[in-house]
């Protein structure tokens, strides 16, 4: 085995087509639009000059760590101004507006602290969502329904239940969505699922995804006194979840692996690498049928009887990094990780080939793609229908798992067959006063 990856010296920058070949030894894909938005961008500008009349106006709700990330690539896309941050805490709201103001050399940032109050501007085109989860789902509906377009960190879901309400109602809006599965952009993802679709690996026998440990907690933190609402507003922050007592550690994120906050491992890591997994099979519009547990994820079955094995860390991933996903056909095998790298059976595959390496977590042409989409009113590659799809089949997987039971799953109506119990667990109640 070989691991491939791009000379430091190779001079491949954002500026040039994502994926290079030498001598024409790049596999072409099988299915038209598998990297798209990669041949689109061959030899243009990733920043294109505009005038500032008709730059793309954007919100930002939600600025932890991973949101002020996704922001610094929005702030160097010449053709949008940030004109708003939201958060229901006072530092990072404050934070963030510093790095707006510096980026653009002035002080016209607005800060709220309740999003509605950023939807209401009729100069907000766009919106970057990057709360908690249990936010994600509520803040792009009630996004859409104010007339925005919206880039929305993964999972953009916590049910099955809440995927086909923000699919349904990116359709009936007309919004253009991504969610924040950047991998669907990035050159070594890319290549794996075009080598997968090719038909070079041959029939398509199993996927594989690196997925985290999909249990979850019911316990509640020590009470702590409650901050006054301008400094945090936990009404706000705990919002269509659960009330339970303040404490600071879950506003410094450590809100992850508690159920009312967090939909577990499976759907954490998977709605990147089983997004990348049912792209790489032609299911974007589907799911798997059966769902088997397994002691640290699942097994899942397409109803073309490709495989599909969620499995964690430890599970004898080749070590290219995090959110790995393996493509194994009777003639063949790639996998690939968060590093850039990637190894390929058999060697011939990646003759005379370079792709750039980039990290998995680098979201610049994610980002791109949904400001393009913005502009030409197009359907990016995460698009919500695309999105909802793998969201459904990490919820699934979940559900089997939390029951211990191999679960039959019919993707035409989302339900469990004759499982009363599993179909409750499609759908979770939510606080007054929220709705979705």
């Amino acid at each position: 085995m070989n691991t491939m990856k791009s000379s430091p010296s190779s001079g491949v920058s954002r500026r040039r087509f994502l994926l290079h070949t030498v001598q024409g030894a790049a596999v072409a894909a099988s299915a038209p639009g598998v990297i798209s938005f990669a041949a689109q961008e061959q030899g243009k500008p990733i920043v294109p000059t505009i005038a500032p009349s008709e730059k793309i106006t954007m919100g930002m709700i939600g600025t932890g760590p991973r949101g002020r990330g996704v922001l610094q690539c929005f702030l160097k896309e010449s053709d949008v101004q940030v004109v708003a941050v939201c958060d229901t805490q006072r530092d990072r709201r404050e934070a963030t507006k510093a790095d707006v103001d510096e980026a653009y050399g002035d002080h016209g940032c607005e800060t709220v602290r309740d999003f509605r109050d950023l939807l209401a501007r009729p100069d907000i085109d766009a919106v970057l969502i990057a709360t908690g989860d249990r936010w994600h789902t509520l803040a792009s509906i009630t996004a859409a329904k104010a007339g925005k377009d919206i880039y929305c960190e993964k999972p953009f879901s916590m049910t099955i239940a809440e995927s086909i309400a923000l699919a349904d109602t990116m359709r009936r809006y007309g919004r253009i969505y991504q969610a924040g599965t950047q991998r669907r952009t990035i050159p070594n993802f890319i290549f794996a699922v075009e080598l997968a679709r090719s038909g070079k690996l041959g029939k398509l026998r199993s996927l594989h995804a690196h997925t985290l440990n999909p249990a979850t907690t019911q316990a509640w933190l020590p009470e702590q006194p409650m901050p006054e609402p301008d400094v945090v507003d936990w009404d706000m922050w705990l919002g269509p979840a659960p009330w339970r007592p303040y404490n600071s550690e879950y506003t410094r994120g450590n809100w992850r692996d508690h159920y009312d906050f967090h939909s577990g491992g499976i759907v954490e890591w998977g709605s990147h690498t089983v997004d990348q997994c049912q792209w790489a099979n032609g299911a974007d519009a589907t799911t798997p049928v059966e769902f088997e547990p397994t002691a640290d994820g699942a097994v899942a079955r397409y109803a073309n009887g490709v495989e599909l094995v969620m499995r964690g860390p430890g599970s004898g991933w080749l070590g290219l990094g995090t959110c790995a996903v393996r493509y194994e056909g009777d003639e063949g095998w790639i996998e690939t990780g968060d590093s850039g790298q990637f190894v390929v059976s058999p060697a011939s595959l990646r003759a005379n080939l370079r792709i750039e390496e980039m990290a998995g977590t680098d979201p610049k042409y994610h980002v791109r793609e949904f400001v393009r989409a913005v502009r030409t009113r197009s359907q990016p590659s995460a698009n919500a229908s695309v999105a909802a799809q793998s969201h459904i089949a990490c919820h699934a997987a979940t559900i089997a798992w939390r029951l211990g039971r191999k679960l039959k799953f019919d993707p035409a109506s989302n339900t469990f067959a004759d499982d009363d119990q599993a179909n409750r667990l499609r759908a979770r109640a939510i606080r007054d006063p929220w709705q979705i």
